[in-house]
């Protein structure tokens, strides 16, 4: 008689668990019908064009390019003066400097250069600013022109004007 029961009880125990889930069950089979999935088509591959180099003649863009030092004029125009002491403002891209007003002593005009760390230069006409050799030409109330030496890519060098405009 314990034999039966426990068989009872069994059978008991095993229907009660069969419907525990089953509406879990019952919504994942419906949730996968009607998917299908798709893959898009791989793209096209593109040809491998060759390409030859023939610019081995040309300086390579990559590396730096060492200054000519014997402050020659090159084939391009006069070279730099690289015996004359540098003027602290050099230090600095041209770009990064700002002009920001003028001042007018003894009748010659002073303009005010500002660096990126908040210091204030005052340069005359002949001062050196920028790191291309460039020396003021020409200072008015709303701008400084100044003349820079550029090395080409042959070795020699070439002027360039240049100028910083006032900031308000």
């Amino acid at each position: 008689m314990k034999r039966a029961l426990l068989l009872l009880l069994a059978l008991a125990l095993a229907g009660c668990s069969a419907g525990e889930f089953s509406d879990l069950k019952q919504f994942v089979e419906q949730s996968g019908q009607g998917l299908r999935g798709k893959v898009p088509p791989l793209p096209k591959v593109k040809v491998y064009e060759a390409f030859t180099y023939n610019a081995f003649d040309l300086p390579d863009p990559f590396t730096l390019r060492e200054i000519d030092t014997r402050g020659k004029p090159g084939p391009g125009g006069p070279g730099p003066d690289l015996n004359r002491p540098r003027e602290p403002l050099e230090a600095y891209p041209l770009e990064n400097l700002k002009m920001v007003g003028t001042l007018e002593r003894d009748k010659r005009i002073h303009a005010l250069i500002k660096t990126p760390d908040n210091n204030v230069f005052r340069v005359t006409v002949g001062n050196y600013l920028g790191q291309n050799f460039g020396r003021i030409t020409r200072i008015t109330e709303a701008e400084v022109t100044l003349t820079e030496l550029v090395q080409e890519g042959a070795g020699g060098w070439t002027e360039r004007t240049a100028s910083l405009q006032l900031v308000e």
